[in-house]
Parts: structure tokens; C-alpha cells; sequence
């Protein structure tokens, strides 16, 4: 009897993965809840094991083919003798094939043949959907989807949006791939890349995003983990005091008191919460993800540096999980520990305001009508104008640096 290898449930609006690697050939012998291949999402890469043990008889999706959620992705029979090899499955109408190598050149603007409308009772898929209605256009005119049963995506929603309303007489000839000069080498974007640059360029288009900055005196925030690091370490097993502590809890009482940052925009409501997500952007193996401490409002500074230590060591060996990384309110991030002096960052979407964190640099300031050298940092926080006024966005910047520069309001709660 052969047992089926499926694509899994892949989290919160994700729908579709890319087959990244197999682990075994077909006709190896595999143990139960042994992994056998790889899939790469947009947020992370997951990890899909053998139901039962016998011998992969079959791979249906091969690596780089790109599966929707319950795709068939293999079979695998009883038994504990590799079978004769078979060749591998040509995949199914819900699973395309990405060819390696160097990608097709995209089409210039012109005429397009656009197919004929779906069938009534074809519903779109559900981030399809929510786009079409986001953007005020029918799935009649965008025609039949490249989804299974000719359901419309995502992305043939984009694809409609970006043709020309008029298209030009003559199509223009396809634009080839540039010729690499030498020591040039052209390498394939992977699926985690180009969501990034997809999801930051969506951030830049539909958002009325601004940057306001200020800057934060670290002076109290320094004397005091440098006076109780080590207490707290003993204390806590281990867990270091960091500033990131200091900046989720200054960033949670503002939050509070401001809660339009807190919120998003869902068509022509706005979603107010009563409780913080907060994201923190780490860098991981792949690229930068944003995993997610959830209802941060309720946790300690122990409990918060718990969680982001173990969201960084997680991050590095690609071991985070898809639940993890969805469903933030706020995020912060921090260029400073790269070195950034002052920076602008983009929105993590659907959210509605990020906190960009710098490196702390001695300059001199006025205090007290004298100059005195003090660590300082540059605060930046990029936000949706279209829901947080100036005021707002102001505000908050003025809450967190007093919070941080008298951490004594954060445990007074004021």
C-alpha cells in the first residue's frame, strides 16, 4: 500500500511553496518521520517527513517545482528493498516547474491575449480575492487564473494590474539577458529573495509611508544593565540583559498610548488591537526574517530576552517555524548592530509603523547649558500616513526616548 507525501499546511496566508530539495532518491529506503524534502516559502524553509517507513517510490514534484498547499509531492510503498528506480513524475496541473538556470527575460508591454473568464462558481484564491476588492476590479476582467482549476492567484492579480491600459501597436521584441563580462556570475534569486524585494517594493507602493526621527541619551539605560547584567544572568539562568529589552517594553507603553500605531488597515476599516505582537527583525541563514514575540505587553524583561535570544540562534540555523514568523503588530528593528548610524526602514506589511534602532555613538550634546560627551543613538520610526497622523508618529518617538532615557517609567508603569 503506498502512502501519499503531501504538501503541508505552510501557516497563516501562505498558500504555495517551492520544492527545494530531496533528501532521498527514489527507490532509498526511508524510516517514519524521517525528513525527506525541503520546501522553501516565502518565510522559511520547512522540512517534510516520511508518514510511515518503506521506500520513496515515487517523486511527483521535482526540485524547483512550485506546489500549492496539499499537493501530492511523492509515494512511498512498504517495504524495506529499494525498489528499481522510476523515473520522476511529470507534475500535476496545481504544480509548475521553474526551469534552472538563468530566468526568461520578461515580456515587453503590448497586446495580451488574455484568456477567456472563469467559470461563476470558480471562487479566486483568498489573497487573490482580498487584492481584487483592494483594488476595486472584477475577476471577469482579469480572466482565468494560473491557479489549480483555473482559480485566480496573487499573482495574476499583480500581472493584470501591471498591464498598460492601452497597448501600443506593435510589440516591442522580448529584452534577452545581458552577456556576463568577466568575473560576473548570474545566480537565480531564491523564493525567499524575491518575496522580500516583492513584499518591501508593495510596502513602497501602497503605503503613504514617512520617517520621523529622533535621538535617545543611552546614558541611564548603560548604567543601569551594566550594574545588574550580572545579577540578572545568575538570576534568569543564563538569559543576558540586552537593550532590546529596554526598547520592546519602552515601545510597548507607547503602543498603549498611542494605538493607531498598533493598528492596520483592512480595506476602508481600521483593526485596533489591545494587544502587542512585537516583531524583531534578526538576520537568519537565508535573509532577514521578522519572527514574532507574542503579547509582548504581558512579558518581563527576562521573558523578552528569552524569546529573542532563542529567535536568533534559530534564525541562524534556519530552524524557525512558519507560526512563528506571522501575525506581529509593530516591529523593531536594529541597524545598529551592523553598525548603522541612521536609517530609513520600510514598513513589514499589513503592519503600520516601524522602530529602526541605531549604533550608539559617543557625541556631544548640550546638558545643562554645558557640553558633555554622552552615548547617544539615532531613533527612526517609519509609518503609514494614511492612519497615524504626525502628532501621532511624533509622539511615540517622544515616549520611547523618555522611557529609555529614565527606564525607571518602565518599571513605574507611567
Amino acid at each position: 500500500m503506498a502512502t501519499e507525501i503531501k504538501v503541508p499546511t505552510l501557516g497563516e496566508s501562505v498558500t504555495t511553496a517551492t520544492v527545494a530539495r530531496w533528501m532521498k532518491k527514489v527507490g532509498e529506503a526511508v524510516a517514519a518521520d524521517e525528513a525527506l524534502v525541503e520546501l522553501e516559502t516565502d518565510k522559511v524553509t520547512v522540512e517534510v517527513n516520511a508518514a510511515a517507513a518503506g521506500v520513496l517510490a515515487e517523486i511527483v514534484a521535482a526540485e524547483g517545482a512550485e506546489v500549492e498547499v496539499g499537493a501530492l509531492l511523492g509515494t512511498i510503498t512498504a517495504g524495506a528493498v529499494a525498489a528499481a528506480a522510476a523515473p520522476v513524475r511529470s507534475p500535476p496541473a496545481s504544480v509548475t516547474t521553474t526551469a534552472p538556470g538563468i530566468n526568461p527575460p520578461p515580456m515587453a508591454p503590448g497586446p495580451v491575449a488574455r484568456p477567456a473568464a472563469p467559470k461563476a462558481d470558480v471562487a479566486p484564491l483568498p489573497a487573490a480575492a482580498k487584492m481584487i476588492a483592494d483594488q476595486g476590479v472584477s475577476a471577469a476582467s482579469i480572466g482565468a487564473g494560473t491557479g489549480k482549476d483555473g482559480r485566480i492567484t496573487k499573482g495574476d492579480v499583480i500581472d493584470f494590474l501591471a498591464r498598460p491600459a492601452t497597448a501600443p501597436a506593435a510589440a516591442a521584441a522580448p529584452k534577452a539577458p545581458r552577456a556576463l563580462e568577466e568575473g560576473e556570475e548570474r545566480v537565480k534569486m531564491t523564493r525567499l529573495r524575491k518575496t522580500i524585494a516583492s513584499r518591501l517594493k508593495d510596502a513602497q507602493n501602497n503605503a503613504a509611508m514617512l520617517t520621523t526621527f529622533n535621538e535617545v541619551d543611552m546614558s541611564a539605560a548603560m548604567a543601569l544593565r551594566s550594574e545588574y547584567k550580572d545579577a540578572f544572568e545568575k538570576k534568569h539562568n543564563g538569559v543576558r540583559l540586552g537593550f532590546m529589552s529596554f526598547f520592546v517594553r519602552a515601545c510597548v507603553a507607547a503602543l498603549k498610548e498611542l494605538p493607531a500605531v498598533n493598528a492596520e488597515i483592512d480595506g476602508d476599516d481600521i483593526v485596533y488591537r489591545s494587544h502587542v505582537h512585537m516583531g524583531i527583525a534578526v538576520g537568519g541563514a537565508n535573509g532577514l526574517v521578522v519572527p514574532v514575540v507574542r503579547h509582548a505587553d504581558s512579558l518581563s524583561f527576562a521573558g523578552i530576552e528569552k524569546a529573542i535570544g532563542d529567535f536568533g540562534r534559530r534564525a541562524r540555523d534556519g530552524q524557525l517555524k512558519i507560526e512563528e514568523l506571522s501575525g506581529g503588530t509593530f516591529t523593531i528593528t536594529n541597524g545598529g548592530v551592523y553598525g548603522s548610524l541612521m536609517s530609513t526602514p520600510i514598513l513589514n506589511a499589513p503592519q503600520s509603523a516601524i522602530l529602526g534602532m541605531h549604533k550608539i555613538q559617543d557625541r556631544p550634546i548640550a546638558v545643562g547649558g554645558k557640553v558633555e560627551i554622552r552615548p547617544m543613538m539615532y531613533l527612526a520610526l517609519s509609518y503609514d500616513h494614511r492612519i497615524i497622523d504626525g502628532k501621532e508618529a511624533v509622539t511615540f518617538l517622544v515616549r520611547v526616548k523618555e522611557n529609555i532615557e529614565d527606564p525607571r517609567r518602565l518599571l513605574l508603569d507611567l
